[in-house]
């Protein structure tokens, strides 16, 4: 392990907890200024981070350790998660020990905990946003795992360096299947992070939240944990695009000048995507619920689709 391997590593994992908030924060004033209201302050998530880490945590008299530790967890698989995803260099020694599977695995682990830990408290709200989620999850696990494989097909590797670096260090390559695996991949980003049309993260009504019904009963430290835990999903999410879909300012690591200027272009990067997904939930309407399923449906055929597209073409 190199001496630069280990700072690159422990530059992401500092960028992704630093950062995360920031890109929640980013996109929630996005979203104000399209729809003509004020919008709140950039540092607003850093505020309400800080304003419940400083309050008590009220735990259900019933509630076992599972609802106490699941906070805990999920933040932990959320930051394991962005430490393996190539955002400012390739040269990451955690990379090989795991690659785009157990990426997926890390999601599953991280939404299996928070659902048992919402079940776990007996509410009707908490046990109904479980149901939704695992439902989500299970449509969109197989979709995100055809978009990978259609990515992996190009590098003939699972690995996200192998494949960024085979994109992104490479001459100039149109490959069709990328484009149905990058619009399968916005839908399904869509859908496990909550945002419209599958959900909406700024509501509260019964009928229609999904994560929102799942930690009604944290407060103080462990709500802080799991909004913490929400942006850097959104930020993990974030990141495997770019790294999918616009390799391109992503340090080498042969080229350590370079890491100098990834943190700029990774920041525009979020910037510009986090502008273009305020723009797509202001244009789309809250679905029904019974329509999930349909929606994910389709991102997981386009990912399909783009698999065959490119065995087609590669003949």
């Amino acid at each position: 392990m190199s001496w630069l391997g280990l700072l690159a590593q422990l530059l992401e994992i500092a960028i992704a907890i630093a950062l995360a908030p920031l890109l929640t924060g980013w996109v929630n004033q996005c979203r104000a200024w399209l729809q003509n209201r004020s919008a709140p302050s950039l540092l607003q998530p850093y505020r309400m981070l800080h304003k419940l880490f400083h309050k008590e945590s009220v735990v259900a008299e019933h509630a076992s350790q599972l609802f106490r530790s699941a906070p805990y967890v999920v933040f932990g698989c959320m930051v394991l998660a962005c430490s393996i995803i190539p955002t400012v260099s390739t040269d990451l020694p955690l990379a090989p020990a795991a690659d785009a599977i157990a990426l997926v695995g890390l999601f599953a682990l991280a939404r299996v905990f928070i659902s048992l830990a919402a079940m776990d408290v007996g509410t009707a709200f908490g046990t109904m946003g479980a149901r939704r989620e695992m439902l989500v999850g299970f449509l969109a696990e197989p979709a995100l795992l055809m978009v990978l494989f259609s990515a992996s097909l190009i590098s003939n590797s699972t690995s996200l360096t192998t494949i960024v670096e085979t994109l992104a260090h490479r001459e100039f390559v149109i490959y069709p299947g990328l484009a149905f695996a990058g619009v399968a991949f916005v839908m399904v980003s869509l859908a496990e992070n909550a945002r419209v049309p599958v959900d909406n993260p700024a509501t509260h009504l019964e009928l229609t939240m999904i994560h929102e019904a799942m930690i009604l009963e944290y407060s103080g430290r462990h709500l802080a944990l799991v909004e913490w835990a929400a942006s850097l999903k959104l930020f993990a999410y974030s990141c495997i695009g770019l790294a999918l879909f616009c390799p391109w300012g992503i340090a080498d690591a042969h080229a350590p000048l370079a890491l100098l200027l990834a943190l700029p272009a990774l920041m525009a990067k979020l910037a510009v995507g986090g502008f273009l997904l305020a723009v797509l939930e202001s244009l789309s309407a809250k679905m029904r619920i019974f329509r999930v399923p349909e929606f994910l449906g389709t991102a997981f055929l386009l990912s399909v689709m783009a698999m065959l597209v490119h065995l087609l073409l590669s003949r």
